[in-house]
C-alpha cells in the first residue's frame, strides 16, 4: 500500500526535477535567442514549432517521440549503441516526455521577461565593457528573474502532471516509469479509489502551492 502510493510520488518528483534542469537551461538559451533575434519568417516558424507541444494532444507528442527516439530512428540507434538499450520505457523516456511538454511554458515566460527589459540598460552595460556572456548572466537574468522563476515553476508543475506522452513513450512500469498521473489512472481502473484519492490530493496540493507562488511573484 505504502509503496503503491509513495513510489509514484517519488518518481514523479525525480522526473520533474530532472526535466526542470533541461527546461531551465534550454529555456534560457532559446528564449534569449528568440527575444533578441531579428523578427523573420524563419524565427517565427522555429518558435511556433517549439510551442506546438502546448497545443498538440499528448498522444500526438508521444507518437512523435516514439518516431524520433525509436529503434528504427537514427537517434534511437545511436542511443541503443551507446547505452546498450533503447530509451523507450525507461526513466529517461519519462524525463524527455516531461521536458518536451513543459518546455513551451518556460520558453514563453523567458521570452516575455527578456523582451520587457529596457534595451538602454543592456546597451549601458556593453558600453561599460561587459561582453555578451557577462551581460546575460549579470544583467539580463536578474532583470528577467521574476519571469524566469515563474516559467520554471509552471514548467515543473506541468512536468509533474504529464500523462499522455509519458504513458506512450515511457510506459507505466511500477517503480521505473509509473508517475502520479499514470498511477491514478491504474488505481481508478482497478477500483483502488483510496489510493487514487491520496495521489489526487497530493497533486492538487503541490500544484496549488506552485501556482500560488507564481501569483505572488507577479
Amino acid at each position: 500500500m505504502n509503496e503503491t502510493i509513495f513510489d509514484p510520488i517519488r518518481l514523479s518528483i525525480e522526473v520533474s526535477l530532472t526535466a526542470e534542469v533541461f527546461i531551465v537551461c534550454l529555456g534560457l538559451w532559446i528564449g534569449q535567442w528568440i527575444a533578441r533575434s531579428r523578427k523573420s519568417v524563419r524565427n517565427v516558424i522555429v518558435e511556433t514549432v517549439l510551442m506546438l507541444p502546448l497545443v498538440l494532444p499528448p498522444t500526438v507528442v508521444g507518437f512523435i517521440l516514439i518516431i524520433v527516439f525509436g529503434k528504427n530512428s537514427p537517434i534511437g540507434q545511436v542511443i541503443e549503441w551507446v547505452f546498450h538499450q533503447p530509451i523507450i520505457f525507461t526513466f529517461w523516456a519519462a524525463v524527455i516526455a516531461a521536458t518536451v511538454v513543459a518546455f513551451p511554458l518556460m520558453l514563453q515566460s523567458v521570452k516575455t521577461g527578456i523582451e520587457g527589459i529596457d534595451q538602454d540598460i543592456e546597451d549601458a552595460a556593453r558600453m561599460d565593457g561587459a561582453n555578451e556572456w557577462k551581460l546575460f548572466i549579470f544583467v539580463t537574468i536578474p532583470l528577467a528573474s521574476r519571469a524566469i522563476v515563474t516559467g520554471a515553476i509552471l514548467g515543473f508543475a506541468r512536468a509533474l502532471g504529464e500523462f499522455g506522452a509519458t504513458l506512450m513513450f515511457a510506459g507505466n512500469i511500477p517503480t521505473k516509469t509509473q508517475t502520479i498521473p499514470t498511477a491514478i489512472y491504474v488505481a481508478i481502473d482497478t477500483g483502488h479509489m483510496s489510493i487514487a484519492w491520496i495521489l489526487v490530493i497530493t497533486t492538487v496540493i503541490i500544484s496549488f502551492i506552485m501556482l500560488l507562488v507564481t501569483y505572488v511573484l507577479r
